[in-house]
């Protein structure tokens, strides 16, 4: 079987040794980086490292085999995760659209995880006011003081009040 081939046919494999050299070339290319500026960033990070092996990686042939040790080095210096290191490059974008896309899904998966810990908070509030029906004033109350803005405290009186953020 041909090397990021996959069992069966000609589709290349998502996630190969071969993407990671061609993703070591392209990261260091648009970083400004020459091959020995790379090695030394790689031996810093903790897998020793020369020039000499980098070009192997990105244009030897037969091409310089990547162990696991260094594929993870790799991942540290250029700040991607492993799953994104070993995936093919993308045409078309630079580092900073890398970046800012990065960015955009860290938020994204923040924002994800932050409305879900308020969908938990609002249920085990609107459970807690099902057991206590006299408390339902005062959670308004307190809503008003922790938020300090009547237009917040309402909208999370109405989340609390409908059982749950997500509608």
């Amino acid at each position: 079987m041909a090397e990021g081939q996959a069992g069966g046919g000609d589709v290349p494999l998502l996630y190969s040794e071969g993407n990671i050299a061609a993703r070591v070339a392209l990261e260091r290319e648009v970083r400004g980086w020459s091959t020995t500026e790379l090695a030394d960033r790689v031996s810093r990070a903790g897998v020793k490292m020369n020039q000499t092996a980098i070009w192997r990686m990105e244009n030897g042939s037969p091409r310089r085999r990547i162990n696991v040790d260094e594929a993870l080095a790799f991942s540290r210096v250029f700040e991607l995760p492993l799953e994104e290191l070993m995936s093919p490059p993308l045409e078309g974008i630079d580092l900073e659209g890398r970046r800012l896309v990065q960015e955009a899904v860290e938020a994204f998966y923040e924002s994800r995880d932050a409305q879900d810990r308020l969908h938990r908070a609002v249920t085990a509030t609107a459970e807690y006011i099902e057991a206590h029906p006299d408390g339902s004033r005062a959670i308004h109350e307190q809503c008003l003081r922790l938020t300090g803005d009547e237009r917040d405290a309402r909208t999370l009186t109405e989340y609390i009040q409908g059982g749950g953020y997500y509608h």
